[in-house]
């Protein structure tokens, strides 16, 4: 997870963001992979740059091209994230930033982070 502040791109923060992802776990004997297999993204992350940055990070980028391609495909990817977007956004703490400090409003964040996962747990368990 990473912040960025309001008035910046989200492309911009796409490089740190994909440094930040975890390990993923393949089910398979051996080192776990470190980086996703693909990305999603719509057209906003369509250039040159958001591109070469997955590749670079051996990341297929499935990116929406701007004119070219419809976003009703990846409709279904996308869904999942504005779903998550809207359970933080019922912290009101989150949806308005009242912290001057990054770090404080990145371990409020966190810490909203673990709660959506406490009552998703909740829900199938």
């Amino acid at each position: 997870m990473t912040i960025t502040g309001a008035n910046r791109h989200d492309s911009m923060a796409l490089a740190p963001t994909l440094d930040a992802v975890p390990g993923v776990r393949s089910g398979k004997r051996g080192r776990p992979r470190k980086r996703p297999a693909k990305l999603h993204a719509d057209k906003a992350y369509d250039s040159r740059r958001c591109r070469a940055e997955c590749r670079a990070r051996g990341i297929r980028p499935r990116i929406a091209r701007k004119g070219v391609e419809t976003s009703a495909r990846l409709g279904r990817h996308r869904w999942v994230v504005e779903r998550t977007f809207a359970w933080f956004a019922q912290f009101r703490r989150l949806a308005i930033r009242y912290e001057r400090r990054a770090d404080i409003h990145l371990a409020f964040t966190k810490l909203g982070a673990a709660l959506i996962c406490l009552n998703q747990i909740r829900r199938f368990c």
